[in-house]
């Protein structure tokens, strides 16, 4: 690396704002060589995250600048703060001359993914359950009534495996001995550096102890969790794309399952060589922590969805973060076609009921943008929900300050 590549520095007086929460994205972020600054955002209280303070050797504004995405908190100096600006571009010299700033940054973006996602499967579905290998075994008889035989025969295989003392293991053997599978149909072929999967094959499965994060080479791959017995869909991943990298750095059960969509080639990088391939290849790093900080920022944006009280509200929200994500121009007479129904929007947000099959429908009747085509919502003006939008953001604000009053009557409020 050339050692005339150059670091911002800015100065901030104390009480200042150095950004504010839904500001367009930014092209840069801040480490903090002075001073301490703090952080609000306005799901804190349902994250536990009220009033994060920020100190010397620590970083903020990543999220927004490796997604390249809005703000999602405000950022205020406690006292006169001095930090080093770092622009995306120069991320790969970042690292190269402060290797373990990155190895920071990925350990703590997998730790408040974790913990987001967490709340979020919580909130939306009811329900969350602890990653423990003990639960495979539930996973194996989900497959099994499926008829999905060899997913429930790996989940089982590594049921016995890490729990071979399980109340379920007899059970988990007579199962296998019915499906009795092939040694090769529970494992990759291997070439040179590669693992292979065949289509619907699994690659790993949520509560399963992991030891490798996988870069897709070829082919795509499907993120899913179970949930309340049935399996959710999250994420479609595709060439280049990264997955399977908290089990690694935190050393917890997966998350989630990855099975292939199709013919698809992985490379596997394991936790002896992460941290020499993230020095090496610092490209690699910043892939990571792009990938994270597009799931924080989406996994924030659904979370924040949940203190809309209305459920037309909450409907124009998620279309409008569905906008953010695809990166939709939102210009006046702009049209879009999402990838997905009414049905799936309303699930997409917890809302499949009642209130929310009324609420869409009063949607559709009553906004003239919006309409189905082939199974699909279409919108024929986005900019028509970015107003919705601004109009939520209004009633939300009043009615925070109505709440703000209600709390302290007798003292008088500045704005």
């Amino acid at each position: 690396m050339s050692d005339d590549v150059k670091f911002g520095v800015a100065n901030f007086r104390k009480g200042a704002y150095i950004y504010i929460e839904d500001q367009p994205e930014s092209n840069e972020f801040y480490i903090i060589r002075q001073g301490s600054v703090v952080e609000n955002r306005s799901a804190a209280q349902i994250l536990g995250e009220q009033g994060t303070v920020i100190r010397v050797g620590d970083f903020f504004g990543v999220l927004s600048c490796m997604a390249r995405r809005p703000r999602i908190g405000s950022v205020q100096a406690l006292e006169d703060v001095s930090c080093i600006v770092v622009k995306g571009e120069q991320f790969g010299a970042l690292i190269q001359k402060m290797a373990p700033i990155a190895l920071k940054i990925i350990r703590y973006f997998s730790k408040q993914l974790r913990s987001y996602d967490s709340i979020l499967t919580k909130m939306t579905f009811k329900s969350s359950v602890e990653e423990n290998p003990c639960n495979l075994f539930r996973i194996g008889e989900y497959y099994f009534s499926k008829q999905n035989y060899l997913q429930a025969a790996h989940a089982y295989v590594h049921y016995i495996k890490f729990c071979p003392d399980g109340g379920f293991v007899p059970q988990a053997k007579m199962k296998l001995a019915k499906i009795n599978p092939k040694q090769e149909d529970l494992i990759p072929k291997k070439e040179n550096f590669y693992y292979i999967y065949d289509d619907n094959k699994i690659i790993f499965l949520e509560h399963e102890p992991g030891s490798e994060l996988y870069i897709i080479q070829e082919g795509k791959v499907k993120i899913t969790k179970l949930v309340d017995e049935n399996e959710v869909m999250l994420a479609v991943l595709k060439k280049g794309d990264i997955f399977g990298e908290m089990a690694i750095l935190e050393n917890k059960p997966r998350s989630a399952s990855a099975i292939a969509f199709g013919p698809t080639k992985l490379m596997g990088v394991t936790k002896a060589n992460f941290e020499p391939m993230v020095q090496a290849h610092p490209e690699i790093a910043k892939r990571i922590i792009e990938l994270l900080s597009e799931r924080i920022w989406l996994i924030y944006k659904q979370i924040s969805n949940i203190l809309i009280n209305d459920p037309s509200g909450k409907i124009y929200d998620s279309l409008y973060t569905q906008l953010q994500k695809n990166r939709v121009p939102i210009a006046e007479g702009n049209s879009f076609t999402f990838d997905f129904g009414p049905e799936d929007v309303l699930k997409f947000i917890g809302l499949n009921n009642n209130d929310g099959k009324l609420a869409l429908k009063k949607i559709l009747d009553s906004d003239k943008t919006m309409n189905i085509v082939d199974g699909k919502l279409m919108c024929k003006d986005v900019s028509n929900i970015q107003k919705a939008i601004n109009v939520i953001k209004r009633n939300q604000e009043l009615e925070r300050k109505k709440q703000e009053s209600a709390l302290s009557p007798a003292t008088p409020t500045y704005y």
